[in-house]
């Protein structure tokens, strides 16, 4: 039998605030700079992230399987948001916005 520590595809949970700062939107992807595109754009102008404009990343973690992200988002979406804080205060103390990370 053939076991994989890590998996062979690349999955993220993210974090994207609003330009003052005052929203935060927890989601998850595959492609994260094509997912940013999409936030950046309103491409879905019903969306929650359409409506209060959070497009700019401020945190995200990387999995090697799909099962395990989707774990962790669920237990970030749980998480206060001084929790959520905390957390992106851990890498990203000033909440800075990283999408120039997954600019072409």
């Amino acid at each position: 039998m053939i076991e994989f520590s890590e998996g062979i595809y690349t999955f993220y949970v993210y974090i994207l605030t609003n330009k003052r700062k005052t929203v935060l939107y927890t989601g998850i992807t595959n492609n994260l700079h094509k997912r940013l595109f999409q936030h950046s754009t309103k491409q879905n102008e019903n969306s929650f992230t359409a409506k209060y404009n959070a497009e700019f990343l401020i945190y995200y973690e990387k999995f090697g399987w799909i099962h395990k992200a989707i774990e962790r988002e669920k237990e970030i979406k749980n998480f206060s948001r001084n929790k959520k804080l905390e957390l992106i205060r851990c890498v990203n103390p000033n909440l800075d916005f990283w999408n120039h990370l997954f600019e072409m």
